[in-house]
């Protein structure tokens, strides 16, 4: 994969305002009474310039609402800036919201058509493509019958087809590069990787910070409608790191201030809050006896700093502060990783470890810490927490677990093959 000098998309001034009512009468009396102004208006892209060359895949990142979906309908012409330009010199095919040409009555054989005519193709185009298509979405017999009588899988696999299939020379994708079971998504990733190695451009907006480090040659941060960093990879995987916790990315004597007060405060403070520096389940499962309270956790690096992305290759040490709401003896403390699916891919407690964990009294508080590298593929995952024991009778007994507490991501700088990562050390010896 090259990168020219040629760019394919040239954006400036860019500016998207929308008009924003409190009521919705507001909305109709501004339509009908001439000189009634009842709206504020809401700036969501604030003059953003931005090249994009021939070749690069572009990661764009950004929290919820910072304006990354806004600037990639407008780039796919579906909204209109409100000022500004945009240049556009090739082909563009969006996997933005899938099936948006499809005719619902139609059959997926006659969408296949439709949806090439409205990326203008020729009919011998669209002709020459078809059998692609199909292959490719692999509905069988369905692609016969009308839309409108497919399960949303189907649906989702001949649209991906559709968008995927018609050779652009530009690719948009949002949040939706896999649909679909296992096989069809492992599809989509093979295909996705033969656009990068022929060169093609594509714009890439996602959450993972995995799939950008994985995947892209460049980054930008839109925050709040601007663009504030436009670089290298790593370098704005990190400042965007630094965002999502409420850190000013450009401010580096801020940051090493920050980061030594976490690791001070850490290791002698039992004021700081641990949890408030990640990204919690709003969703997670606690239940037990309640004899105790996980009450804090969090994941740090060697210095003692918070860990927000891992690495699948360097140690983390994962803590646990635990009260205790009644005299207990050798309780068992546990963590476990499970990936979004609910499998659990690992784990471990003081039991297995063969560690004592002794005597506690009513309102004691302890901090448990758990060091280690934790080498499996990279990907979105849940960290989970328990305190148990077995009883006389040898039954279990639960005194608090918290289940998919802390969603935590985990990355590699190569790739991984399977579930974990070897991390083998391989030498070649000639004998010949």
């Amino acid at each position: 994969m090259t990168v020219d000098s040629e760019p394919v998309i040239k954006i400036t001034n860019l500016i998207k305002e929308y008009k924003m009512f409190d009521k919705k009468i507001d909305r109709l009396a501004e339509a009908v009474i001439p000189r009634y102004t009842k709206h504020h208006t809401f700036r969501a892209m604030n003059e953003l310039n931005l090249e994009v060359r021939r070749g690069e895949v572009l990661g764009i990142l950004g929290k919820n609402g910072a304006g990354k979906s806004t600037l990639l309908k407008m780039i796919t012409g579906v909204v209109f800036p409100t000022y500004g330009n945009i240049e556009i010199n090739g082909k563009i095919s969006s996997l933005l919201e899938l099936g948006a040409a499809f005719n619902m009555e139609l059959t997926g054989i006659q969408n296949i058509y439709q949806h090439g005519e409205v990326m203008g193709l020729t009919r011998e185009q669209i002709e020459s493509k078809k059998d692609d298509i199909i292959k490719f979405a692999d509905i069988g017999d369905h692609i016969n019958q009308p839309v409108k009588t497919y399960s949303s899988g189907m649906f989702a696999r001949l649209a991906f087809a559709c968008a995927i299939n018609v050779e652009p020379d530009i690719l948009i994708v949002d949040e939706v590069l896999s649909v679909g079971d296992m096989a069809f998504q492992l599809k989509c990733f093979k295909k996705f990787e033969q656009f990068k190695k022929s060169g093609k451009t594509i714009l890439f907006v996602t959450h993972s910070i995995v799939d950008v480090l994985k995947n892209c040659t460049r980054t930008i941060i839109i925050d709040k409608g601007t663009k504030i960093f436009d670089g290298d990879v790593k370098e704005g995987v990190d400042k965007y790191k630094k965002l999502i916790v409420g850190l000013d990315i450009d401010d580096e004597i801020e940051q090493e201030i920050v980061e030594q007060k976490a690791e001070k405060e850490v290791t002698l403070s039992s004021g700081e809050i641990w949890k408030n520096n990640f990204e919690l389940n709003p969703d997670e499962l606690i239940y037990g006896t309640n004899s105790v309270d996980i009450i804090d956790y969090g994941i740090f690096d060697s210095k003692g700093n918070y860990q927000h992305l891992i690495k699948n290759s360097e140690e983390v040490t994962i803590k646990i502060k635990v009260k205790f709401n009644e005299p207990l003896d050798n309780p068992i403390f546990a963590i476990t990783i499970k990936d979004i699916s609910g499998t659990e891919f690992c784990g471990t407690n003081t039991m297995v470890n063969r560690i004592a964990t002794g005597h506690f009294n009513k309102g004691d508080i302890v901090v448990v810490s758990f060091k280690q590298v934790i080498p499996i593929k990279p990907g979105k995952y849940t960290l989970s927490f328990g305190c148990t024991n077995y009883n006389k009778d040898g039954d279990l007994e639960v005194f608090q677990r918290r289940y998919d507490t802390i969603f935590i991501d985990i990355t590699s700088y190569k790739d991984c093959i399977a579930l974990c990562d070897l991390n083998s050390e391989i030498t070649l010896k000639s004998i010949t």
